[in-house]
């Protein structure tokens, strides 16, 4: 590491702390030349893969794509920001954790609808029918019915 102040390249880490909730190390440092400190932070870098549109095509994954999709989905109903930003944020991890360069948009589709499900299922439904393109009332009605399969039936005492 650089010294910011002499640009010398010998500098040794004083401390180091976890901070972020453990995603992020901040060092302490000093320089061996002029002996000023100072602080680095160090996280993971992790590459999101390149989409493959259906068309074939790729293109480098966009976080603003995937969040105002959500926000679309999720237009007035009662989910808050904090909400989507915990499942854009295991979306993304859920993407990042496959280790693959390339992924389809259909598993970011498919992974998009689980956690919309999750959350509120008009959202989950508005969703799927763009995503699916439905057609007519009936495509409605048949993912309505898989929503009602999916969701577990409350325990009777």
């Amino acid at each position: 590491m650089y010294c910011p102040f002499c640009n010398a390249d010998d500098t040794k880490v004083v401390d180091s702390r976890l901070v972020a909730d453990g995603g992020q190390v901040r060092r302490r440092r000093e320089c061996l030349s002029c002996s000023e400190r100072f602080t680095t932070y160090e996280m993971a870098e992790l590459v999101m893969p390149r989409v493959i549109k259906t068309d074939g095509t790729r293109e480098p994954f966009d976080e603003h794509k995937l969040r105002a999709g959500l926000q679309r989905a999720l237009e007035k109903r009662p989910v808050s920001i904090e909400q989507i930003e915990v499942a854009l944020t295991q979306i993304k991890h859920f993407l990042q954790v496959t280790g693959e360069r390339e992924v389809s948009s259909r598993v970011i589709g498919e992974e998009v609808m689980a956690k919309l499900r999750e959350l509120d299922e008009v959202a989950y439904v508005r969703f799927a029918s763009v995503y699916r393109s439905f057609q007519d009332i009936s495509e409605f009605q048949d993912e309505l019915n898989r929503l009602k399969e999916f969701k577990p039936v409350a325990a009777k005492d």
